[in-house]
């Protein structure tokens, strides 16, 4: 029986940032795997993943639970009505529209090149080595950044819950010992990561469990919510009215901006069905359909869930208020009890560790294989190549993810508290990155094809286009509200937001592991592997 083994000891801090020896190219006497004929796959290639390990239903599975739409929602729904008040349904559906936009770029790239680089795989196919290399990093940062950020948001939530059932404040207390909070946190990730490293079986069990209790659980807290605020049993409870659906009432455009940031990030995560592509039934079609269907149940919580708590408590910054600036940051663990009395409540804090716990877990598959699909085609080190022979998974790089994102939450909770919330505030910014470039690659990789048809304009033109722009302007706006101190935690590096100074300087660091890697791997930086006109050739387990 296969052992969950860690990298070695001597190699396992340059291997968190993916700079480990060796020439990446295949030599004398390798065996290739996956070669692909141009003509058949646009010149990428398998990689030795277990095929057909998934279906539709277990792909938008995925999808829902990388996103934790239960954790997006009690972290989330307060300082969105903070930002735009009565218009959080307004703007819940605003940020909808560019993530469907970028959805339609997915789908259209997997359709013609089902590889499990996705981003990076078809920004490279468009842009060349270089723009793909950093659309990569960008994708692995971000991940690494919400892993480390949800495994503390399940930590918390664990001991909350704990302090819930036995009814000791002291339990609930322990959070706050940094050395149990990490020693917990480190628990839940090395729990995640080798759930990860069993493969997409095991990950799918697991899923439809956790996935399946929050969802029920959210759709009992909204009817709840709903029969409170048709009793009028709270004082600050609203009338619905369709004024809450124009996001054109919002007060100011910087609230409208800063909202809408919200909510792009309470949808990220739902092209984790497209990094199983190459595992899933179907690989051109099932990927881009569950994304979708994703999408839409996303939607459908997030609109449902904000209203029914906006007519049961309102927005307001008083009382049960959602914008309460005392209970904003945790909305739930402020609505349980009243909403759903002290019984069905505690239902509502096991949903939230749920919900960070399955998106704890399923995050480290694109990751994982965004880095598999980086060795793959020698813009990483070849050691990373790697799938373990029995679950058929990305081994070594399901494995640095999870060492690198324990190293990461460890090192920044030591460190300072408010540098780990100034790099979360930075994630919206790889986010936007790479899922606008991403949607600018569709429509120049299929430029020559648009004015086939209409479908072909509008999906693989138009749409993606409308998308990457939509991003491209918040992902401006918000370096441009980055750079001023009191944005995120308030602190500052010469006169200059931290959060800016992280964001970009995560940016600049892709920039300088990019330099490393095109000295130790040029053929991939001079456009010789993965071409459009020649195969790629992968060194074999």
């Amino acid at each position: 029986m296969a052992e969950f083994r860690p990298p070695d000891v001597e190699t396992a801090a340059f291997n968190v940032l993916f700079m480990t020896q060796v020439d990446a190219r295949p030599q004398a006497g390798d065996t290739v795997r996956g070669v692909a004929a141009s003509g058949d796959n646009h010149g990428v290639q398998t990689k030795g993943l277990g095929k057909n390990s998934v279906g539709l239903m277990g792909s938008a599975v995925i999808g829902i639970s990388t996103v934790a739409p239960v954790y997006c929602l009690t972290s989330t729904l307060g300082s969105t009505a903070g930002e735009v008040g009565l218009q959080m349904p307004a703007i819940f559906l605003a940020g909808f529209l560019p993530m469907l936009l970028v959805a339609f770029a997915y789908r259209e790239l997997n359709k013609v090149m089902p590889d499990c680089g996705t981003s990076f795989t078809w920004t490279v196919k468009a842009f060349g080595p270089r723009i793909g290399w950093m659309c990569g990093w960008g994708l692995v940062i971000a991940t690494i950044i919400v892993l480390s950020n949800l495994a503390g948001v399940a930590t918390s939530y664990f001991w909350l819950l704990a302090g819930e059932i036995t009814g000791s404040e002291s339990v609930a207390a322990l959070d706050e010992n940094k050395a149990v909070h990490i020693l917990t946190c480190l628990t839940l990730i090395a729990v995640a990561t080798a759930i990860s490293y069993r493969g997409m079986t095991a990950t799918k069990g697991v899923q439809y469990a956790l996935v399946g209790l929050q969802l029920v659980v959210l759709v009992v807290f909204v009817a709840m919510a709903f029969q409170k605020a048709g009793s009028g049993a709270f004082d600050t409870g609203l009338s619905f009215s369709w004024t809450w659906m124009n996001p054109f009432a919002v007060q100011s455009f910087a609230a409208f901006t800063a909202g809408l940031s919200l909510s792009i990030f309470m949808y990220w995560g739902w092209d984790a069905c497209l990094a199983t592509n190459e595992e899933t039934t179907g690989a051109e079609k099932t990927p881009g359909r569950a994304a979708l269907i994703a999408m839409l149940v996303l939607v459908a919580s997030y609109l449902a869930t904000g209203i029914a708590a906006q007519m049961a408590v309102g927005a307001g910054d008083k009382g049960l208020g959602l914008a309460n600036p005392e209970t904003s940051d945790n909305v739930f663990a402020a609505l349980a009890g009243p909403v759903m009395g002290p019984a069905l409540g505690i239902l509502l804090f096991i949903a939230v560790l749920a919900s960070a716990a399955a998106s704890l877990q399923t995050t480290f598959i694109p990751v994982a294989r965004t880095v598999l699909a980086m060795s793959a085609y020698e813009a990483l080190p070849a050691s990373y190549a790697k799938v373990h022979p029995r679950f058929k998974v990305p081994g070594k790089a399901t494995v640095i993810a999870g060492v690198a994102t324990g190293v990461f939450y460890t090192v920044m909770t030591l460190v300072s508290e408010n540098v780990l919330v100034d790099t979360i505030y930075a994630l919206g910014l790889m986010i936007c990155f790479y899922y606008s470039l991403t949607a600018f690659a569709c429509a120049w990789y299929f430029r020559k094809e648009l004015f086939r048809s209409g479908r072909d304009l509008l999906y693989k033109g138009l749409c993606p286009v409308l998308g990457g722009v939509l991003l491209t302007a918040v992902f401006g706006k918000t370096l441009y509200d980055m750079w001023d101190p009191a944005y995120g935690s308030g602190s500052s590096v010469l006169g200059v937001g931290s959060v800016f100074v992280i964001g970009v300087g995560l940016l600049l660091l892709g920039v300088v592991i990019m330099l490393v890697m095109q000295r130790r791997s040029p053929a991939f930086f001079r456009g010789e592997v993965l071409t459009k006109e020649t195969p790629s050739l992968v060194v074999a387990d």
